[in-house]
């Protein structure tokens, strides 16, 4: 396996691979002179020793036994200052099974993908991408280009050969439904969506009675002033007891005092285009003008059918007629009526009054609308009244596509971004989001978001320390906040977690990787596996692929009650079709076309055939053990608990 990337994720892919997947890894990284670090020569060579030192650290938490089997495999990590054809081959590409680009540069990751796909057409190509139809046009060329380079390849074969992922869409749905109270947790890929919820130790949520779903995903390992969201700690430390994945129906009945994590809901239509969507279509008077001129206006035109009505009592004339009349003298364009009755001459002068009324309410609404214009452009500010919104810290790739989650779920948003130019500026403009613009660690900047009215926090920066500060502060307006961090550092996420719980025992904390969240994605798509999304479970992750049976001695002949391993993976559904009429991507069919192939509750003696495929979740090791790539097969069973 090759990994090409020096930031969080490759970090993170790489150790995944090594621990997890037991495979020998290179690792790729641009040299110092590439970063434009020449102050600092051995700025590539520290960044190579921290990728090093990241396997070499997971490594260690090995067994002896599983560690001999590595033996003679030791990563190798690489510098390279241009990623071209020349770096690909040292990299030994040609031979590699499959390559991983995860530059933060969507042209890097390019670049590198169509060079590799010429030195080895056969290669699996999985590309970090943030913009999804080039992403898919992009798949779509390298397929091609495999498929032309090898003649009279079965099509088929192609499945899985190039796979396009983006961090920022994986951990997007688990981060905004962290930032709303009650809302499941979700794995969302096109058409199919797996939602889970959080059950406390009362079998209630949120103060309803909880469905019992369709399974038990995790037993949570603490519940105490947590009701909406027990799964919002962090790590578990020395003295706590770790979260049960995937446990077993008796384990679920004899654990007391726990809350739990169910899977409740699997329903595509639930992902159906919300009603603000069609409410677009109409004409937005009421954005276009005030009240104030809404209501003049109307107040006039009703004035002026009275004058009419009055017109056409005293002239004798048509009905049309007396309009016409009452038109002209509001223009002021009619001859005076000198020589007619008195009641003509005052409905006249009465007429020609409401015409001076209305020339400058015409001229407000002109204005009014211009200016309305003129601002659609431009960023919105946070209404005075404003009240149970969450706050949006950072609009970088991952706040985007939380804030366009956000948005899609009806939610209330005022972002805060110090970069007028930052990627999701241009989205907030378009949904017309609240946005202010300053560094966050200035004073006023949080007071500007109405910080104090708000029901949630979501600090999304790249930086741990930005994050903490500004949740700080936030606690500082409102002690009973509900914060949800990005960081990184699993140690630093524990302390910071445990030190908000002991000051603020009453209000919600939670904390979310984005790494961990994307990373076993990535590793999965590596080893040709549909790695649907994950689920986090406190600091820990749920993976949900799709697995064809042929093959897994784990699950062919078994029926599915056998084929469940406690602590490792579970059969969720199963596509019964025959293999050359399903979609080759169950989470990219729509219902359309997907209809009831998916059957998402199995009889327990239901008997796994080669030809059926299944979606399971899966512990990181589990789906590590399902793939074939543990050497020990009782390491998953027997290890659960390090998940």
């Amino acid at each position: 396996m090759v990994v090409c990337g020096d930031d969080a994720l490759a970090e993170r892919l790489a150790a995944e691979l090594r621990e997890l997947y037991r495979a020998q890894v290179t690792i790729v990284v641009p040299s110092a002179r590439a970063a434009g670090e020449f102050a600092q020569e051995g700025g590539g060579r520290m960044r190579a020793a921290a990728l090093l030192n990241r396997v070499q650290a997971a490594m260690s938490r090995l067994s002896p036994s599983e560690g001999d089997s590595l033996a003679g495999q030791t990563p190798r990590v690489m510098e390279a200052a241009v990623l071209g054809e020349d770096a690909l081959t040292d990299a030994g590409v040609a031979r590699a099974d499959a390559l991983a680009l995860v530059h933060d540069d969507d042209e890097t990751n390019i670049r590198a993908a169509l060079a590799a796909r010429r030195l080895n057409p056969r290669l699996r190509l999985v590309i970090r991408l943030f913009d999804r139809k080039l992403g898919q046009h992009l798949a779509q060329l390298l397929d091609q280009a495999a498929l032309l380079a090898q003649p009279g390849l079965d099509p088929e074969a192609l499945d899985n050969t190039t796979t396009i992922l983006s961090d920022a869409d994986t951990a997007a749905p688990a981060l905004a439904a962290t930032a709303v109270a009650g809302t499941g947790k979700v794995v969302q890929a096109d058409g199919l969506l797996l939602r889970a919820v959080e059950r406390g130790p009362d079998g209630r949520v949120r103060g309803r009675l909880a469905t019992s779903g369709l399974c038990t995903l995790a037993l949570l390992s603490s519940s105490n002033n947590d009701p909406t969201d027990t799964a919002g700690s962090d790590s578990s430390g020395a003295g706590q007891e770790e979260p049960l994945l995937l446990p077993d129906d008796e384990a679920v009945r004899t654990t007391t005092g726990r809350g739990s994590l169910i899977l409740d809901t699997v329903t595509p239509e639930e992902s159906a285009a919300p009603p603000h969507r069609l409410a677009a279509r109409t004409l937005p008077f009421g954005q276009l003008f005030s009240r104030r001129v809404r209501w003049t206006l109307a107040g006039l035109a009703v004035c002026v059918f009275g004058l009419a009505l009055a017109t056409w009592a005293t002239t004798e004339s048509h009905p049309l007629g007396a309009g016409y009349l009452t038109l002209l003298d509001l223009l002021a364009i009619d001859d005076p009526a000198m020589g007619q009755p008195p009641a003509r001459q005052v409905i006249q002068l009465l007429t020609g009054f409401a015409g001076l009324l209305l020339l400058p309410v015409l001229m407000a609404a002109v204005l009014e609308a211009l200016g309305t214009f003129r601002s659609a452009s431009a960023l919105r500010r946070p209404p005075r009244g404003l009240s149970g919104h969450v706050v949006l810290l950072g609009l970088g790739k991952i706040g985007t596509r939380v804030l366009a989650r956000l948005h899609e779920l009806g939610v209330p948003v005022v972002c805060v971004e110090e970069n007028p130019e930052a990627r999701g500026i241009p989205l907030a403009r378009r949904l017309r989001v609240p946005t202010v613009i300053g560094d966050v660690r200035d004073e006023g900047v949080l007071e500007a978001a109405k910080v104090h009215r708000a029901r949630a926090l979501l600090a999304l920066t790249s930086l741990d320390t930005t994050n903490l500060e500004s949740a700080l502060y936030a606690r500082s307006i409102k002690a009973d906040l509900q914060v949800s961090l990005r960081l990184y550092d699993d140690a630093f996420a524990t302390a910071v977690y445990r030190t908000l719980r002991a000051a603020h025992p009453r209000a919600l904390t939670r904390s979310r990787s984005v790494t961990t969240l994307a990373a076993p994605a990535f590793a999965g798509a590596m080893m040709g596996r549909h790695v649907l999304g994950a689920i986090p479970v406190e600091r820990k992750v749920l993976l949900f692929a799709a697995l064809d049976v042929a093959g897994h001695a784990h699950l062919e002949g078994r029926t599915v009650a056998e084929s469940f391993r406690p602590g490792a993976w579970r059969v969720l559904a199963i596509d019964s079709t025959a293999p050359e009429e399903r979609e080759s991507d169950p989470g990219a069919a729509t219902k359309e076309d997907r209809g009831p192939a998916l059957n998402w509750e199995p009889r327990p003696e239901y008997v796994l055939r080669p030809t059926d495929r299944v979606v399971l979740a899966a512990t990181r090791r589990g789906l590590a053990e399902l793939l074939g790539t543990q050497t020990a097969p009782s390491a998953a069973s027997a290890d659960t608990s390090r998940q």
